[in-house]
């Protein structure tokens, strides 16, 4: 019989939500996209409530903080 091999092993998980955000706005009398922004944040569902909206109101502040597009020159 060959060798036999034990071995002690730990493995933790967890789950990390993570959300986009993608805002895409058309210009429709022009038929082309104007302006595209995106934030991506992650939530933690073991936390407080209050903490995980705050964390989403800073992204969704940081995707408009560009818009409106400056005008092209």
């Amino acid at each position: 019989m060959g060798p036999r091999w034990s071995a002690m092993a730990r493995a933790n998980t967890s789950t990390i939500e993570l959300g986009t955000l993608v805002v895409n706005i058309y210009d429709p009398a022009k038929r082309e996209l104007v302006w595209r922004g995106s934030a991506a944040k992650t939530l933690d569902i073991k936390k407080d409530p209050e903490k995980n909206y705050r964390n989403l109101e800073k992204a969704v502040a940081k995707l408009l903080r560009d818009f409106p597009p400056h005008p092209k020159k």
